[in-house]
């Protein structure tokens, strides 16, 4: 198995934060040993997982708080534009303040590794909580899940929560269905897929609530 590439710039911390990320997106969250991600690594000691972040579940909560951290600044700026624009309400606007920051971040190789941990850990959610996935509450993408559940305020919370991972899994099959290829291969450019991703998005998120009572339906007795 590889090692990541050396750097002077990355602590032995973080280097345990992208390996991981790197092997979960690969094998899985569940897929991945705590000495394998030690090793990629570079870490002589099996068990700096454990002695950095005490389990897995920790190292998973680590790597979602070291990309939404990266990921602050851009959203921060998105918000002021936004605000300056008078655009807060826009659900077009909302969204990408959500989502488009994630196109900037890659690992080492120079794939969307996180889009693929990321999207294992969504499918894997089972809160019925609006905007809860990992407990991580950055400023900036709180304030944008706030705007975005006032937008859609006609539908129950877990209602939104349903939708709001149905449109992330979508925006990041996009991010890993297109890396690398070139527009022969699919009969798109990438932007012109992002920008039909994006519109299915916002329709999928807004929507009306419609639920048609199924015919013969008996309650359980």
């Amino acid at each position: 198995m590889d090692a990541l590439p050396a750097a002077e710039t990355i602590d032995g911390k973080t280097r345990l934060i992208l390996a991981g990320e790197q092997l979960f997106a690969q094998n899985g969250i569940n897929g991945a040993s705590m000495r394998e991600i030690a090793t990629k690594a570079g870490q002589g000691n099996h068990a700096a997982v454990q002695y950095h972040f005490g389990s897995r579940e920790g190292l998973v909560r680590a790597i979602f708080d070291y990309r939404m951290e990266q990921m602050e600044a851009e959203r921060g700026a998105m918000l002021q534009r936004a605000r300056a624009m008078g655009r807060l309400k826009d659900a077009r606007t909302i969204l990408e303040i959500i989502l488009l920051p994630q196109l900037h971040l890659h690992d080492a190789d120079g794939n969307h590794s996180y889009a693929s941990f990321l999207s294992q850990y969504l499918l894997q959610s089972r809160s019925p909580e609006f905007g809860d996935f990992s407990g991580s509450e950055p400023p900036h993408l709180t304030e944008a899940l706030r705007l975005m559940r006032e937008r859609v305020d006609y539908i129950p919370p877990y209602v939104a929560q349903r939708r709001l991972i149905s449109v992330s899994l979508m925006f990041l099959n996009i991010l890993m269905r297109h890396h690398g290829t070139d527009e022969a291969e699919f009969g798109e450019s990438f932007p012109d897929a992002l920008e039909d991703t994006m519109e299915q998005i916002v329709g999928s998120m807004c929507m009306p609530l419609r639920l048609v009572p199924t015919q013969g339906a008996t309650s359980d007795s």
